[in-house]
C-alpha cells in the first residue's frame, strides 16, 4: 500500500518531458485512422462541404489523388461514401456494378494497391427518401422493411467485393444485416473479405454536417427506428455487439465516438481481442473548426485530445475527418 505523500509524488512523473513520453500508455499513429471521402460523378469536381472545413464531395479521379495522399502519410486506410447521379426507392445505384462508389473503389486501388478501401455499405444516400433500405406501410405507417433490405444489403456489399473493395462496413442498423452480408459474401466467392459493422450506432444530433456532406438527410420522419436511442441502456449496445459477433462480424463499431466513450469501454472490456473502431463523427469535427475558426480553442490540441481519449477508451482504430493533419502533425 502506497504511503502517501510526502513519499509519494505523482509530479514526479510529469517534471520531464522525457519522462512523460516515456510512461504514456496512449499512443497515436497514422496507421489506426480511417480517413471519410465522398465520391461523387464527374471530372475534376472538387464540392467543398460548407459544414466541414477542408473537407469536399470528390469526383472519382480526386478520390485516386486523395488515396495516393493516404499512403503516403501511412492511414490505415479510407472509407468511401458515394452521392449517385440519380437516386431512386431502392437506392439501385448502391449495387450497381457503374455506381459511384464502385467506381471510386476501382480507383482508389489502381492508386494506392496496398491502401486498405473500406466502403460504407447503407442506402441512405442513395435512395430518393434518405432512408436506410426499402420503404413500405404494412404496418400502418411508412417505415424500412427490415428483411427486405437485407437481401438489398447483400447485393450491394457483393458489388463492393467485386469491385476491389478490402473491408465492408454496413452502418444501417438493419437487423440481421451482418449474417446476411456474411452468407452473401461467401456464396459469391468471397469468405476473405472482412465485416466491420456499426454494431452501436445511435440516432445523434452529431451528424448533421455529414448529411450535407452525403446529401442524405431523409425527405420525412428520422431514423429513430432503426438507430439506438441515445437514451437507451447500455446493455442494449452490448446486446448488438453480441448478436453481430455471433452472425460473424470481423471488427465492431461504436458511432457517435466522443459521447459514448462509456459504450467503448463497456465493448472493450467485454469483448477482448476483437478489433474495436469509433467514427469521430462529423458534428464532433465540425464543432471543434467552428470554434477554432473564432480562437476560442486550439484545433491541433483539441483534436489531438479528442482522438487519445477514443483511443484510450478502448478503440484500435478511429475513422476521422482529421487523419491527413494527425499523420501531419506526428510526423513534426
Amino acid at each position: 500500500m502506497e504511503s502517501g505523500f510526502p513519499q509519494t509524488r505523482l509530479r514526479r512523473l510529469r517534471y520531464h518531458a522525457g519522462v512523460r513520453r516515456l510512461i504514456q500508455a496512449t499512443r497515436l499513429s497514422p496507421a489506426n485512422l480511417i480517413l471519410p471521402l465522398f465520391a461523387r460523378p464527374g471530372k475534376g469536381v472538387r464540392r467543398p462541404i460548407a459544414s466541414m472545413p477542408g473537407h469536399a464531395q470528390l469526383s472519382v479521379d480526386l478520390i485516386a489523388e486523395q488515396a495516393r495522399t493516404a499512403a503516403k502519410l501511412g492511414l490505415g486506410g479510407i472509407i468511401l461514401f458515394g452521392i449517385p447521379a440519380e437516386k431512386d426507392p431502392l437506392g439501385s445505384d448502391s449495387y450497381s456494378e457503374s455506381g459511384i462508389v464502385q467506381q471510386a473503389v476501382r480507383a482508389a486501388k489502381d492508386a494506392a494497391p496496398d491502401l486498405l478501401v473500406l466502403t460504407d455499405v447503407c442506402f441512405c444516400e442513395y435512395t430518393d427518401h434518405g432512408h436506410c433500405g426499402a420503404l413500405d406501410d404494412h404496418t400502418g405507417r411508412v417505415d424500412v422493411n427490415n428483411d427486405r433490405t437485407l437481401e438489398l444489403l447483400a447485393q450491394q456489399a457483393i458489388s463492393h467485393a467485386q469491385a476491389g473493395a478490402d473491408i465492408v462496413a454496413p452502418s444501417g442498423m438493419m437487423d440481421g444485416m451482418v449474417r446476411a452480408i456474411r452468407q452473401g459474401l461467401d456464396g459469391a466467392g468471397y469468405e476473405h473479405l472482412p465485416i466491420m459493422s456499426y454494431a452501436a450506432k445511435y440516432a445523434s444530433a452529431f451528424y448533421g454536417p455529414f448529411r450535407d456532406a452525403a446529401e442524405s438527410t431523409p425527405q420525412f420522419g428520422d431514423r429513430r427506428t432503426y438507430q439506438m436511442d441515445p437514451a437507451a441502456a447500455a446493455e442494449q449496445a452490448l446486446r448488438e455487439v453480441a448478436l453481430d459477433l455471433a452472425e460473424g462480424a470481423d471488427f465492431l463499431m461504436v458511432k457517435p465516438a466522443l459521447a459514448y466513450l462509456d459504450i467503448l469501454r463497456l465493448i472493450a472490456d467485454r469483448h477482448p481481442g476483437v478489433p474495436l473502431a469509433a467514427y469521430n463523427v462529423s458534428g464532433e469535427f465540425a464543432m471543434v473548426k467552428a470554434a477554432a475558426e473564432r480562437g476560442w480553442l486550439d484545433e491541433r490540441a483539441v483534436a489531438l485530445e479528442s482522438l487519445v481519449a477514443i483511443r484510450r477508451a478502448g478503440a484500435e482504430i478511429i475513422l476521422t475527418y482529421w487523419a491527413p493533419e494527425v499523420a501531419r502533425w506526428l510526423a513534426e
